[in-house]
């Protein structure tokens, strides 16, 4: 009878060397070694890129363009005060076209059906003609009214309605009818059982949207808002057509007088892409700040990025 203490040779550990490479195998797993797969195709993409942009560059460099008189007028006074008065342009008209947005598109979700058809004509009709076609008649208003009258001022339309009227109507009211979808997609994106909860509480329809929809909503409306001021910004150069006095008429008068239309024309686009990169990066932070309840780390600001990329730099090989 064997007793139920006694081992039996398969009950027994491993002894020897045996032991020691079974112990060593599982302690110490043998790496992976992982070959890269070549991509030869972002290559041939590469040069075929670098090349294209060599040669455009090339282009321009034996083109006949006198480089000296793009940087003689680019800080010349009546550009700088065409660039301000883009930049007054825009500012005000995206403020209309947000306070417009966020009045359509409260409008566009009420349940009157009156407030409702009105908001989705105004969306219909400013977002269905060009912005172009809006400025000219807006300019040419006084074929159809001669006369502003309503009651307590009375002036001819023509004195009324000056570029500056003309271009900040033309765009604010555009600007409007995009900013009302925006806003309307950010309100619908907001959980109704917020609504409902701020009604449970006592708050009024508006109350709740003030303070309960809105805040939250932002975070949907920024990112398009910030693109929308961006393209505001470039399409801020057709008020050149209603004599309003933005960068780009600016530089074509100058163009026009001292013969130099493509270089006036290189002055305006570095303006553009300065203002731009401007406004992008105040656009970054804004999202940035509006992304502070979504996200669990907020990603870095682009000074955090330079100075990450700086202390990889000056760190020593392998740290």
């Amino acid at each position: 009878m064997t007793d139920k203490f006694d081992k039996t040779p398969a009950d027994e550990p491993p002894t020897g060397s045996s032991a020691s490479k079974e112990t060593t195998a599982t302690a110490h797993p043998e790496q992976i070694k992982a070959i890269p797969v070549r991509h030869y195709g972002r290559w041939v993409s590469g040069a075929v890129v670098l090349v294209l942009l060599g040669w455009l560059a090339f282009a321009f460099a034996q083109g006949d363009i006198r480089w000296a008189t793009i940087t003689d007028y680019l800080f010349d006074g009546r550009i700088l005060q065409g660039a301000l008065n883009t930049i007054i342009i825009s500012v005000l008209s995206m403020l209309i076209g947000l306070v417009l947005g966020i009045v359509f598109a409260v409008m566009r979700l009420s349940k009157n059906p009156v407030t409702g058809a009105v908001a989705w004509l105004y969306i219909w009709f400013f977002r269905g003609t060009p912005v172009y076609v809006q400025l000219l008649l807006w300019f040419n208003l006084a074929l159809i009214f001669p006369i502003l009258n309503i009651g307590f001022y009375k002036d001819e339309m023509v004195d009324v309605m000056t570029p500056f009227l003309v271009a900040l109507l033309g765009l604010g009211l555009n600007e409007g009818a995009y900013m009302a979808e925006i806003v309307r997609a950010g309100i619908q994106s907001v959980d109704e059982g917020q609504t409902e909860a701020s009604h449970a509480l006592g708050m009024s329809n508006g109350k709740t949207m003030r303070r309960v929809v809105l805040p939250q909503a932002m975070r949907v409306i920024v990112p398009p808002t910030g693109n929308e001021f961006i393209n505001l910004l470039k399409t801020s150069s057709l008020v050149s057509a209603v004599q309003y006095t933005d960068l780009l008429r600016a530089a074509t008068n100058i163009g026009s007088t001292s013969f130099a239309i493509m270089e006036m024309l290189i002055v305006a686009s570095i303006w553009y892409l300065a203002l731009t990169s401007v406004f992008s990066v105040g656009q970054y932070y804004v999202e940035r700040y509006y992304a502070r309840g979504s996200l669990r780390q907020l990603p870095p600001t682009p000074w955090q990025r330079v100075k990450t990329n700086l202390r990889f730099l000056q760190s020593p090989r392998g740290v």
